[in-house]
């Protein structure tokens, strides 16, 4: 079955629908049994009972859980309130006191928070490694590594990862490998076929589509699917089955959306690659951008979000750039309908296992839905500010 239909057909099975397009909402805490061998049947078997309490999730979860399981290629997918809760808890999962984690070092800056903040402070120690450092990960690996985590394309400066490469060396150390899969979004790659774990999404992002939920996914193969699934119950996790409907409605259109969003963006893309001030382009579909040809190799296609540095220019240049956009809005997230634009600076402080180059500063943006000629005349008003500080 292809993609597109994929979207469109799963996660409804009538026995979750009743035979309705659309999932209902169905908003419960408690399931009420009729019969006591019932309930002490689920009691016992609460893990795979279908019925069990609210928090296990009930008819509008269970079908978008199966939709995404399947659309990643896992076994079964654990529910977040955001994308940031996703990583914490597939963390907390698989370790514990005297464990080892080896993290990215362009990781998603809250989940490098959550390293250093939370599990330091639990005993769990991380060590931060190259993007780029495919085989050369066997030296970092120590005899209590439990977990590799891998994001790619990274969080701003867009570095794709050797996946099948790390997944196999971090297999035969017997390590779990999670990856932050949001920038793939369920159909862009197949992160299970490349030896990955457990997928991570912040479906904040483009599978709800419309910057209104807040919400976060992790699905996991045969192997890891009983731990998550169970470790992330103990530690209180649900989700709201109003937003999950939501997230279900956003996913039908997934596929179209994104679709855009690239030829959006690669068309905003090479403009910018034309113009003098630009020093490259952190897009994963360019060849400026490092680890391009694993995306070549491994997606499908690209998406709407990337970044682009300049040859030269301060914060005064910078915020001229930023500010008084007419169609781009300054914001953090991405994955919406709209265009959004962010000057980053202080990259450089927040890396250890790489450097960055400060003077050279970078701008990420999110390429929306809008005409992309609006957005072209938008970012050369931009330029025009950006030179007037430059040559002033």
């Amino acid at each position: 079955m292809k993609k597109e239909t994929q979207i469109v057909t799963l996660g409804r099975d009538k026995k979750w629908t009743q035979g309705v397009i659309n999932p209902p909402v169905y908003r419960a805490s408690t399931m009420i049994f009729d019969t006591m061998d019932e309930l002490r049947f689920a009691a016992k078997n609460k893990a795979n009972a279908e019925m069990f309490y609210g928090r296990r999730g009930g008819p509008t979860h269970f079908a978008f859980q199966a939709a995404i399981a399947e659309l990643e290629g896992g076994v079964g997918t654990a529910l977040y309130p955001s994308g940031s809760a996703a990583i914490s808890n597939s963390l907390l999962s698989f370790l514990k006191a005297g464990d080892h984690l080896l993290m990215v070092d362009s990781a998603y800056e809250p989940t490098r928070d959550l390293c250093n903040k939370l599990l330091a402070g639990f005993g769990i120690t991380t060590t931060y490694y190259d993007p780029m450092i495919g085989e050369g990960i066997r030296e970092l690996i120590q005899p209590n590594t439990k977990v590799l985590f891998l994001e790619s394309p990274g969080s701003i400066t867009m570095e794709i990862q050797d996946v099948p490469t790390l997944s196999r060396i971090a297999h035969e150390h017997n390590i779990v490998v999670m990856l932050d899969n949001t920038w793939a979004s369920p159909i862009n790659s197949r992160p299970f076929e490349m030896g990955v774990d457990i997928s991570i999404q912040a479906a904040t992002k483009y599978i709800v589509g419309h910057s209104d939920v807040m919400m976060g996914t992790a699905t996991a193969n045969e192997k890891h699917w009983e731990a998550l699934r169970e470790n992330s119950y103990l530690l209180g996790q649900c989700t709201s089955p109003d937003d999950v409907y939501l997230a279900s409605r956003g996913l039908r259109t997934l596929g179209i959306r994104l679709a855009q969003h690239e030829q959006n963006a690669l068309k905003v893309a090479n403009w910018l690659n034309s113009r003098p001030e630009v020093d490259h382009l952190r897009h994963p579909a360019f060849d400026t951008c490092p680890g391009h040809e694993f995306f070549k190799r491994d997606f499908s296609a690209s998406n709407g979000l990337f970044s682009f540095v300049l040859k030269e220019g301060d914060l005064q240049a910078v915020t001229a750039f930023v500010e008084n956009m007419k169609h781009f809005k300054m914001g953090f997230s991405w994955g919406g309908f709209e265009s959004l634009i962010l000057g980053v600076f202080g990259i450089d402080k927040i890396r250890t296992a790489t450097s960055w180059d400060s003077s050279k500063p970078l701008i990420r943006l999110h390429i929306g839905l809008e005409n992309t000629d609006d957005l072209i005349a938008d970012l050369t008003a931009a330029f025009e500010r950006y030179n007037a500080v430059i040559n002033k």
